[in-house]
C-alpha cells in the first residue's frame, strides 16, 4: 500500500507545481485569510480517484469537496489534505505540504507528509514499524523537556493566551509559527521542535499523529482526552517530557 500512496503523492505534487502562476485561482472560504484554490480541489479529486481505484470500499475524510464529516472508526479510512498551508501556497509558493493518513477501524496505520518544494517525504507508522525521510529510516528524537526546545504554536492561541499558550511558550526556548501543520510535524519528527500546540482539524493532524506516536511521542486533545476526529479541536503533540511539562500548567484544562 505504501508504494502506491507514495506514487500518488509524487504525481499530486507535479500537479500542484504546474498549478502555480497564472493558472492559480483563489477563493475565500470563511474570510480573506481562509483560502481555497482550484488546485486544492483538483488535487483532492485526483487523490480520491486513485484511492477509489485502489480500494473501492475505502472511505475518505478530507477538507475539500464535502468529505469533511466521514467517521474514522469503521473500516479503512484515508484522511487527506491536498494542500496543507494554503495561505503559504498562495502567498509564498512554498512552505506547504501534501498529507495522507490511513486508519483502519480507528487505528492509524500509515502517515505521509510531503514538503513539496523541498522534496522531502516523511512517512511511516505501525504498518511498517518505522518512520522514514524519503528512503532513510529515522531514529526517535531525544526526549527533551519543554525548556530544552522550540515549540510550534497557533498564533491566535498565543496572542489570546488560550490554554496557557503564553506560559508554555515562555517556558520553552521559543515559539515557532509556521502556518502549516505538516511543517510543524516535520520539525518534531526531525527533532528540531519538541512539540506543537494548536487548533486543528482531523486532516491537519491525522498523518503527523501516526508518525509521532510511532516515534514514542504523545498526542492528546482537550482535557487530556483522545482526539475526536470531528471538527476543529485543541491539539497538543510533544515529546513525553515536554508533554508532562505542558500538562503541569493546568491539569484540568489541558
Amino acid at each position: 500500500m505504501e508504494k502506491e500512496i507514495i506514487g500518488w503523492i509524487y504525481e499530486a505534487a507535479e500537479k500542484i507545481k504546474s498549478g502555480l502562476g497564472d493558472a492559480l485561482k483563489v477563493d475565500q472560504k470563511n474570510g480573506r485569510t481562509d483560502l481555497v484554490t482550484n488546485v486544492d480541489k483538483e488535487v483532492q479529486d485526483f487523490i480520491v480517484g486513485k484511492i477509489n481505484a485502489y480500494d473501492p470500499d475505502a472511505l475518505i475524510l478530507g477538507e475539500e469537496n464535502g468529505q469533511d464529516q466521514t467517521p474514522i472508526d469503521k473500516g479503512r479510512v484515508f484522511v487527506i489534505d491536498p494542500i496543507d498551508g494554503t495561505l503559504n501556497f498562495v502567498m509564498q509558493q512554498e512552505n506547504f505540504c501534501i498529507m495522507i493518513a490511513v486508519y483502519e477501524d480507528g487505528v492509524g496505520q500509515l502517515g505521509f507528509i510531503y514538503d513539496v518544494m523541498q522534496d522531502e517525504l516523511f512517512w511511516g507508522g505501525p504498518k511498517v514499524g518505522k518512520v522514514f525521510l524519503n528512503k532513510e529510516e529515522l531514529a526517535a528524537p531525544a526526549n527533551q523537556s519543554l525548556s530544552e526546545g522550540l515549540i510550534g504554536m497557533n498564533a491566535a492561541l498565543y496572542r489570546k493566551n488560550l490554554y496557557h499558550a503564553q506560559e508554555i511558550g515562555q517556558t520553552s526556548m521559543g515559539i515557532r509559527v509556521l502556518g502549516c501543520a505538516g511543517l510543524d510535524f516535520i520539525a518534531i519528527i526531525k527533532g528540531t521542535q519538541i512539540g506543537y500546540v494548536s487548533m486543528l482539524s482531523p486532516w491537519d493532524y491525522a498523518a503527523g499523529k501516526i508518525m509521532m506516536e510511532q516515534l514514542g511521542m504523545t498526542v492528546i486533545g482537550k482535557n487530556q482526552q483522545p482526539l475526536s476526529f470531528q471538527g476543529r479541536e485543541f491539539f497538543i503533540g510533544a515529546t513525553q517530557a515536554a508533554m508532562a511539562d505542558i500538562q503541569a500548567f493546568d491539569k484540568e484544562n489541558l
